[in-house]
């Protein structure tokens, strides 16, 4: 395995913002009458926000509130629990750091880009991407690669030539799909699930990221 471009997730991986994205589904769905479970398990992980409106009307169709409405209420009161609430996980900056300094670097999220910039410039992180994908953009969602694809083409580097950072089964399988190795940091809830045997590396904590295994991803001599 030798890389030259890294290629981050977002949410659940930089940004402790998972418990957030929860937090608004069962106060704003909740309030349209669907019961969403106060426990941390998310049914509707990894999806479109779209889709996660629809999949709750579907099941608890309310009236007098339009799905377009729905999800800008969602993306407004995650943004600002995010502001409010949110922080860095463990190592999330060295690890962006450590990336940077071996290669260029680019963001790929299910997330809508108005909300990762939000969140980017909350920590004062917008800056360290050289650009940002939304899955909102592409046909398909991940498990699909294709906003890993994208992100490598604006990088200008070949899918195979990338190392991707994710958090969740999907992200890996949608990194695996597009041929790019991938350093999965899940829960230890989902760490069992059978796509993170497919990562090139696991860790508890991207605090637990090796200079030296970045350098010999990158096909280099150690970092002085």
């Amino acid at each position: 395995m030798t890389v030259r471009a890294t290629l981050f997730d977002m949410d659940g991986l930089l940004i402790d913002s998972e418990v957030l994205w929860h937090r608004a589904e069962v106060e704003i769905f909740g309030s349209l009458g669907v019961p969403i479970s106060e426990e941390e398990d998310r049914t509707t992980k990894g999806m479109f926000v779209a889709e996660v409106v629809s999949y709750w009307h579907q099941r608890y169709p309310w009236t007098g509130a339009s799905a377009e409405s729905i999800v800008e209420r969602l993306l407004n009161r995650v943004g600002e629990l995010v502001e409010s609430d949110g922080r860095l996980l463990p190592g999330a900056v060295r690890a962006i750091d450590l990336a940077a300094q071996r290669g260029p670097v680019a963001l790929a999220s299910s997330t809508p880009r108005s909300l990762i910039e939000r969140c980017l410039s909350h920590f004062g992180l917008l800056d360290r991407f050289a650009s940002l994908h939304s899955a909102e953009s592409e046909p398909f969602g991940k498990p699909h690669p294709g906003v890993f694809l994208s992100a490598a083409a604006s990088l200008e580097v070949s899918p195979t030539d990338c190392l991707v950072f994710e958090d969740s089964s999907a992200g890996v399988l949608a990194a695996k799909a597009g041929r790019m190795a991938v350093v999965a940091v899940p829960v230890p809830f989902d760490r069992a699930l059978p796509a993170f045997a497919l990562a090139d590396l696991v860790l508890d904590s991207l605090s637990d990221l090796s200079e030296h295994w970045m350098d010999r991803a990158f096909g280099l001599k150690a970092i002085t």
